[in-house]
């Protein structure tokens, strides 16, 4: 049995992330962390997270390589972060294989298919925001954030609208870390009810869309792949999780960078910079995911001080604080548009590297280039208790983004 001193804890709300964030990078490439009472090992340093992502010795299969798992499916609130079945808790040739099934999805060319439609939905969109009196605040996290990568998953996946829009509480539970193990248990429970109606329908009426071919896949097993009906359900549950949640963030906290910075949105207009500019440093300076669980270590791992991660220990990917490593970037807190390294891991890296990177990046730069577009004069607007980050370790956005989007009429 390995001894270590006491582990730092974090905090379930993440009231000051970034203070946090630099008292881990402070204890070196690795920090022992409790996280909702699971001792893990934080990793802030980017070269020694790049090595991990990408070394066979770390499995991120609870099931199979985690002693600790028993015990988390039944106390722990983030269970569904270990205890799901799908391409996320995967290891080797399941998640070869999971990811195969669900990579099509995500192409380049159904990539780009989509094009129109999120511009379509950013119009309309912004539209709803034109409809603001001039002078008065409109929460742009509420009112576009949220409801773009809302319509654009539910898209992909045909999820009519209005369903789509009852998963968005469920889904933001999964990422809340303030909720007990019996609220996160029920509202897993209740997304899973959800997600069986969805497939039920499908299977009634199949249409061309993703959620339809999985479920063909499950049946058919064409081409030898196959998905059993818990992989099938939880591959969904992944692709509405992290196609939403994560966008919404990243909308939030480009706009709440550029609108805190306008030399940095005037680097845009005068053509020192790009809106493809702009996501890459908003994803660096500010990660949709602060922290992600979990990994484990195969074997014993040592570390460049001398300190070992022993085999079947967890390993807690922070993504936030390894962005802004000053071993890096140069002045890796300040938000630079023009950084001519914006190298990040907001996405991950290796073998599990986000299947939808791209279509985040894409709804990212049409939303934030149309809404300056429209709105050159916004300007934020908090008032007392605004702006506050979500009560999340996982999350990493504010709770209202309270933005003025046309000055008062004189």
């Amino acid at each position: 049995m390995t001894h270590h001193p006491p582990p730092f804890v974090l905090d379930p709300a993440a009231r000051d992330a970034e203070a946090e964030h630099a008292l881990l990078r402070a204890q070196g490439s690795a920090a022992r962390i409790d996280i909702l009472g699971v001792e893990a090992w934080s990793v802030t340093d980017p070269v020694l997270l790049k090595e991990l992502l990408t070394s066979p010795d770390v499995s991120k299969d609870a099931r199979r390589h985690w002693p600790g798992f028993e015990d988390a499916v039944q106390t722990w609130p983030l269970a569904l972060w270990v205890a799901a079945t799908n391409m996320f808790t995967a290891y080797g040739g399941d998640h070869r294989r999971l990811r195969r099934i669900v990579a099509p999805a995500f192409s380049a060319r159904r990539i780009a298919a989509l094009q129109p439609t999120v511009e379509g939905i950013v119009e309309r969109l912004l539209d709803g925001l034109e409809a603001t009196p001039p002078g008065e605040v409109a929460d742009v996290r509420e009112l576009f954030a949220y409801p773009l990568p809302i319509a654009v998953i539910g898209t992909l996946l045909g999820v009519p609208e209005d369903r789509a829009t009852e998963f968005r509480g469920l889904v933001n539970d999964v990422f809340a870390t303030t909720l007990t193990p019996e609220e996160a248990a029920a509202n897993a429970e209740q997304l899973y009810a959800m997600l069986d109606a969805l497939i039920a329908a499908k299977r009634a009426d199949p249409g061309e869309d993703m959620a339809s071919v999985l479920i063909a896949l499950g049946e058919e097993g064409a081409d030898g792949q196959t998905l059993a009906e818990e992989e099938l359900r939880d591959t969904l549950l992944l692709m509405i999780n992290a196609g939403y949640e994560t966008t919404v963030n990243l909308i939030d906290q480009a706009v709440t960078a550029l609108l805190t910075h306008p030399e940095q949105l005037t680097h845009v207009r005068e053509g020192r910079a790009t809106w493809p500019d702009v996501v890459e440093e908003a994803l660096r300076h500010s990660a949709p995911v602060k922290h992600l669980p979990l990994r484990y270590a195969l074997a014993d791992i040592p570390l460049p001080d001398g300190r070992t991660i022993a085999e079947g220990e967890a390993i807690l990917a922070s993504y936030a604080a390894a962005n802004r490593h000053p071993g890096w970037h140069a002045d890796p807190d300040a938000f630079d548009v023009t950084r001519i390294t914006k190298e990040h891991l907001a996405f991950g890296h290796g073998i599990h590297f986000c299947l939808g990177a791209a279509l985040a990046r894409m709804e990212g730069e049409i939303a934030l280039g149309a809404f300056f577009e429209r709105f050159p004069d916004a300007e934020l607007a908090p008032a007392d208790g605004d702006m506050r980050p979500v009560a999340s370790l996982i999350s990493n956005g504010h709770r209202s983004l309270p933005v003025r989007l046309r000055p008062r009429r004189s």
